[in-house]
């Protein structure tokens, strides 16, 4: 054989060598992509079968968001943009994520931070806002942690603006604990690294914002505190339908669309804004671990974020898993089953076991509750006895957020027979008789509330709440 017929025998024989075994890498790379496809397909079926349920149940109107492996494996919107039920909600529709939102000036104190314009030890008194002694004590770290102390804006709905924040705050020179030294989740912290933030750039928070998250992550369709009529935006209503009040409070509270969020924790998952090392320093709150910090509760162990936001009847909830790189997000303008079906939607990826939500009982009695409560207890007890497997009986939060409405609207007696109900549907926990206490407690019955907030601890406890407010009730009793 000539060695020009040789090379051209041993070239033919290569390529088609070659092209076999890409051949063979052309299936399984098919065969991949077919089992990630029919992973997701089980996984969409499966979900919107929880989505479709709950909302026909009554459980969930708003949208949902699944991603996968930095995949969106699902996403739907069930139901309307407010009360007159005229619109329906779609991808584009801009919520109130409540507390979600806090995330932002978080994020940008780290950015700053970056940048080497602010350090978390620095002191508030450096920033010259005009507030009392104890803004030498209280630092950055705190404020990002709701670890520092200073007197609280939150009391009833007196703040409406920020001028009314900074009345608070300037005028009260006493902190309520020695800043690290406790926790307490008011949005006086908030307020506070918002106005810094604007103090060292000369920029209003909302245009750094806009300028170093919203334009760099593309999140087009998220907007500052939309008013009514405004493109996309929703308005919240409660289960009968009537649009309830929104809030006017301190300034700075972005919208988002579904879409914008997930961008914004893709963002935080892939260091785009802050480094890996800043990422960890908000997830994790030295100061109070189990209570959480500026970016929700992070579970360590399992590598699981969680930020739940409410805003009268707007509730939002991401879970953000970064051991199995999935991420969950459900934004809602009726104040529903978002925290449920969050967890429901995680388990069902995990392979654990789950349940699609029952029919709400509270939905169920809850008007019938508020004129007659008597009458509500007959409703609960007759829908026990002839529909107990279609309703959520098996869960004391029903009865509880029953109870605690009525104790917000001043009808503590009827709160008192929901609350009462509750203790003798469940006796063995410790958080319905730490309910009951308090609304006791609320009645001025104060020996009826020590005995039930006694009860309470002799089961577990109320992770402290029940013997704070022991000492209190005893320190009023003694004036």
């Amino acid at each position: 054989m000539n060695n020009r017929l040789f090379l051209l025998l041993a070239s033919f024989l290569f390529t088609n060598t070659l092209s076999a075994q890409e051949l063979k890498n052309s299936k399984e790379t098919t065969k991949i992509h077919q089992n990630s496809a029919e992973q997701k397909s089980i996984y969409s079926h499966q979900i919107d079968s929880v989505m479709t349920k709950s909302y026909e149940r009554g459980l969930f109107n708003g949208n949902v968001l699944i991603a996968k492996n930095n995949k969106i494996i699902y996403q739907k919107s069930f139901g309307f943009t407010d009360e007159t039920k005229q619109t329906k909600l779609n991808n584009k529709s801009i919520f109130n994520p409540g507390s979600i939102a806090k995330e932002f000036n978080a994020v940008s104190i780290m950015i700053l931070v970056k940048r080497g314009l602010l350090n978390l030890d620095d002191p508030v008194s450096k920033f010259d806002l005009g507030l009392p002694k104890w803004s030498e004590k209280v630092t950055l770290r705190h404020l990002i942690n709701y670890a520092s102390g200073i007197p609280k804006i939150e009391s009833g709905l007196t703040v409406v603006s920020d001028a009314d924040a900074w009345n608070i705050l300037r005028n009260n020179d006493t902190l309520l604990f020695e800043p690290g030294t406790g926790y307490k989740y008011d949005n006086g912290n908030v307020f506070l690294q918002r106005r810094i933030i604007e103090k060292i750039t000369g920029m209003s928070f909302q245009e750094f914002v806009t300028k170093n998250i919203i334009k760099p992550l593309k999140m087009t369709n998220s907007v500052f505190e939309p008013g009514f009529g405004y493109k996309n935006r929703t308005s919240c209503y409660d289960m009968d339908n009537v649009r309830c009040p929104e809030l006017k409070f301190i300034s700075g509270w972005l919208w988002v669309d579904i879409n914008d969020l997930y961008k914004w924790i893709h963002a935080m998952n892939t260091n785009q804004l802050i480094s890996r090392e800043s990422f960890q320093i908000l997830l994790n709150n030295p100061y109070a671990k189990d209570q959480g910090g500026s970016l929700g509760t992070y579970f360590e162990k399992d590598e699981l974020q969680r930020h739940n936001g409410i805003s009268y009847k707007f509730e939002s909830i991401f879970l953000n898993d970064l051991k199995n790189d999935i991420t969950i997000i459900l934004l809602s303008n009726n104040l529903n089953k978002v925290w449920d079906l969050g967890h429901i939607i995680h388990n069902l990826i995990l392979g654990k076991a789950y349940e699609i939500p029952k029919r709400s009982i509270y939905q169920a009695i809850r008007k019938e509750s508020v004129n007659d409560v008597n009458k509500g207890i007959e409703t609960y007890y007759l829908l026990k006895k002839n529909s107990e497997k279609e309703y959520s009986f098996e869960n004391p939060s029903e009865l509880n957020a029953l109870g605690y409405e009525l104790l917000r609207s001043g009808n503590i007696d009827s709160a008192i027979k929901i609350f009462s109900l509750n203790v003798s549907v469940f006796p063995q926990s410790a958080n319905v008789y730490d309910s009951l206490g308090e609304a006791y407690f609320n009645k001025k019955e104060y020996q009826l509330s020590i005995d039930h907030y006694k009860k309470a601890i002799s089961l577990g406890g109320t992770n402290g709440n029940a013997e704070k407010m022991i000492e209190k009730i005893e320190k009023e009793i003694k004036k």
